[in-house]
């Protein structure tokens, strides 16, 4: 068995990408490319965002901290710490409204 500290996980990540010329950063800590299930945190500066793209399979994110915007078309949820967004199956984008990380988990179908 393995155990991570999913708040200790954010703050670094957070730290990271406070110093990164892109304001993110992320870490995988379960699965991969050649797993069904990956779950990553991802961390965002205020301002940043993670592009539109397509959606690969089920997934959910679960906010850290801070408070980010899931978009989806021209529909958007917001999410702050302890919200669980679950991913659209169409094209989407993140913004983060502040410094945010959130836990992405993703199954691939």
């Amino acid at each position: 068995m393995d155990k991570k500290s999913l708040t200790a996980v954010a703050r670094q990540q957070l730290k990271l990408a406070g110093t990164a010329t892109s304001g993110r950063s992320s870490q995988t800590l379960f699965g991969g490319h050649a797993n069904a299930l990956r779950q990553t945190v991802v961390a965002l500066t205020a301002g940043q965002s993670l592009g539109e793209h397509d959606n690969a399979g089920e997934a959910t994110l679960l906010v850290i901290s801070g408070t980010l915007i899931l978009i989806s078309g021209t529909t958007e949820w917001k999410g702050s710490a302890g919200d669980l967004l679950v991913v659209p199956r169409a094209r989407h984008s993140v913004k983060a409204v502040d410094d945010v990380a959130f836990l992405l988990t993703v199954a691939k179908s």
